[in-house]
Parts: C-alpha cells; sequence; structure tokens
C-alpha cells in the first residue's frame, strides 16, 4: 500500500522475548517505504542487538537519554517531533507500568512522556502478567491518554504455557498502522474550524469586559480535530495556550475581530463554537484612559452572535454546527431552548459553577444535546478535558460517516 511511503515511524522496542517479533516489523515497514529510527531499552538489548536493527532500518540505534556527544540535540525531543507515529513493539507489563505513571527514566519513557504524536502499545507479556489487576488498570488509564493498543494474541508462549499475551504478528501490526494512515488521509478532505477563549471588549486603550474562559477547551478540541487528519482552524480569543504547528491559529481580541476570522474561514465541514463571547460591548470606546471617578456609566450594545449568524446562514452553515452552552443553572433547560433558537445540530453543555469543571479547569463534565435524535442528552463524566474532547471528536467522525 502506498500510503506509508515516506511515513516516519519511531519504533520503541522493549526487553522481552518477543522483541525478535520487531526485527521483522522493521523489514515489512522498510519494504514499504517508511523512514525508521529506533530506540532499544537497555533490557531490549539483552534480546537482540544494535546491529541487526541498524542492519534492517539502515539507521543509527538511540539508546541512551543523555550522552555527551550529542547532549544539545536533545534526542527525547527531537525523536517525539520526527515521528509521524510511535510504535512500541513489543510493549512490556514494566513499561505499561512505567507509561502509566508518567515515568521518564530513561529515554523510551521520555520520548513518549514528551511526545504530541499518537502511540501504538503492542503488548507481549506472559498470561498471568496480562491479567493481572494492575496490567488492566494501567493499560485502562493508558487508553483515557489517548493511546492506542494492538493485541495481544492467545497462543503459546515461550515459558511454555498457554493463554492471552502473545504480542500480535508483524503483519497485522503493519496493518494497523496502514489503516491509522488511511484514516488520517481520508479526514483530510474534511474541514474544521473551532472557536475558544474569552473576547475583550474594550472600554477605553486599558480597561475591558471580559470573562474566565480559559479556552482550555476549544484548544483540546482542535488538537483533537488535527490528531484525526482535519485540516483545522482555530480562532481564540486571548489565552496563554500553546497550539501544535499543523493547526492554524487565528488570534483575536474582540467578539467583532472574531466573527469576521468566522466568516472568513467558511465554509467548512465542521464548525464548534466553544468560545465565551461576550454578550455586549461598550457602545462608544474612549480613544483616551479613563481617569479614575466616584462612579462610571457604560452604554452597551448588543455583539453579534456568531453562533446563530452562521447556523441560520444558508450559504456558509457548515454540515455540523456545534455550540457550546456554559451555564449555571437550569443546564437541561437552557441547553435545549439554544439548540432549537440557535438552530444547531448539537449543544453542548457544562456547569460552569463547579469549580472542579469550570473555566480553567483542566477537566470537563458535559452532556451532549441532539437536534435530530430520541434520546434527550447524553453525559461524558468528568475527565480531562482533551478526553472529552476525543470523545466528542469519535462523535463528530461516526457523524460524517
Amino acid at each position: 500500500m502506498k500510503n506509508l511511503i515516506n511515513k516516519k515511524i519511531l519504533l520503541i522496542i522493549c526487553g522481552g522475548i518477543s522483541a525478535y517479533k520487531s526485527l521483522e516489523l522493521i523489514r515489512l515497514l522498510k519494504k514499504q517505504g517508511t523512514q525508521i529510527k529506533t530506540i532499544l531499552t537497555k533490557s531490549a538489548k539483552e534480546f537482540i542487538t544494535p546491529l541487526s536493527v541498524v542492519s534492517l532500518s539502515q539507521e543509527k540505534v538511540y539508546d541512551e537519554l543523555f550522552k555527551v556527544e550529542n547532549e544539545s540535540e536533545m534526542d527525547h525531543i527531537l525523536l517525539s517531533r520526527w515521528s509521524d507515529l510511535i510504535v512500541v513493539a513489543p510493549a512490556t507489563a514494566n513499561t505499561i507500568s512505567k507509561l502509566s505513571s508518567g515515568s521518564s527514566d530513561d529515554l523510551a519513557s521520555a520520548v513518549i512522556l514528551a511526545s504530541n504524536k499518537d502511540i501504538f502499545l503492542t503488548p507481549a507479556m506472559n498470561v498471568r502478567m496480562w491479567e493481572h489487576p494492575s496490567t488492566k488498570e494501567n493499560l485502562k488509564k493508558l487508553k483515557s491518554y489517548g493511546y492506542k493498543i494492538i493485541g495481544p494474541e492467545i497462543g503459546d508462549m515461550a515459558c511454555g504455557e498457554f493463554g492471552e499475551g502473545k504480542m500480535t504478528q508483524p503483519q497485522e501490526i503493519l496493518k494497523e498502522i496502514q489503516n491509522y494512515f488511511n484514516q488520517l488521509n481520508k479526514y483530510k478532505k474534511f474541514k474544521a474550524l473551532v472557536t475558544a477563549g474569552p473576547t475583550y471588549e474594550y472600554i477605553d486603550p486599558v480597561r475591558f469586559i471580559t470573562n474566565k474562559s480559559s479556552g482550555k477547551q476549544g484548544f483540546a478540541l482542535a488538537k483533537s480535530l488535527a490528531k484525526k487528519g482535519f485540516e483545522t482552524t482555530l480562532i481564540s480569543g486571548p489565552t496563554n495556550l500553546k497550539i501544535d504547528t499543523n493547526i492554524n491559529l487565528i488570534e483575536v481580541e474582540t467578539a467583532d475581530e472574531m466573527f469576521k476570522a468566522t466568516q472568513n474561514n467558511l465554509p467548512t465541514d465542521v464548525a464548534i463554537f466553544s468560545a465565551a463571547v461576550a454578550d455586549f460591548k461598550v457602545k462608544e470606546q474612549k480613544s483616551e484612559k479613563i481617569k479614575k471617578q466616584d462612579y462610571m456609566n457604560l452604554n452597551l450594545e448588543k455583539n453579534v452572535d456568531i453562533l446563530n449568524y452562521i447556523s441560520n446562514h444558508n450559504s456558509l452553515r457548515p454540515k455540523l454546527v456545534i455550540g457550546f452552552a456554559a451555564e449555571t443553572n437550569n443546564i437541561q433547560e437552557n441547553a435545549k431552548r439554544k439548540l432549537i433558537e440557535k438552530n444547531c445540530d448539537w449543544v453542548i453543555a457544562n456547569d460552569v459553577s463547579n469549580k472542579s469543571i469550570g473555566f480553567n479547569s483542566d477537566f470537563n463534565e458535559v452532556s451532549i444535546f441532539y437536534k435530530n435524535k430520541n434520546i434527550d442528552d447524553e453525559k461524558l463524566f468528568i475527565k480531562k478535558k482533551t478526553e472529552i474532547a476525543d470523545e466528542i471528536i469519535s462523535r463528530v467522525i461516526n457523524h460524517l460517516n
């Protein structure tokens, strides 16, 4: 299949009897036209040699976190940024445990922790180790972080026992990698737009009206879309957040600027309006700083309702319009009203009065309200905003399919 030509794959080989299978995986990947760099853990070198890996990959083998001769290169960052995908094969019980706890005491774990790429784990271990509750709990945690798991298989093991825990065969791993890139290529034809963060509505050059939105949920949604292959534009009000280079970030301040930027970046297939846009702006913004006084009256006027405008504009309306409702009370009632009044396809509501999931928190709990479904709402219980984003985008993909 041609979808792997010139793809960059970082293969991390851990210490287990199944390490020999990684050599066949390298051969298969090279045959498909991929570029491969490898990391061998200390224990992996007890099973296969760096020379055999170099011979097949035609690239140097990385094995130490810090080396004097290339200390300035910071391999754990460069390797992660270089790759299109990271594959850990075999992923031992020890490796899975380390990753679930966020350990970074060697090059392999440091690269994974520093990674901004998708990571495939191919577990390989004794059946009792695989079935141990701690392994199951660690894998559950890693899946919630976004790791993708391949296998394991059921069969005879090197230790003489039979059961689940055998590393998936290289040919099957290759198919999973091909499917992954096929999905990315499939969604590259889709365009997505996300709005995020607050807006600043200026009173004078130094004062403005705003809200407590951090933009974290919107940024997480944009990152999730981009990782799935969508051509993604993020229009954001002022935040302190960083974004991946494969996302078109447009920074704005006011609601008017966000409205114009949104218009200029339509049409799209999907639009997610997660920004907390100020409802009002000052009618007359002063050109000079207002001096201190006992009281001040502000004459306010309504901002353009971006969501309402786009959702009801036939020529600009995306195929899927998703609005956000940040509520403090009557969440279900308010979200359903917004769904109908603003002609959204979905409305995603959360309770911002709850400080553990409200503005500035890294966690969220939301309810999704659908326009054309028989269910009242679908609740995504408290998780990291990155996990909430992935769950929402998986539903977006299902809808588009």
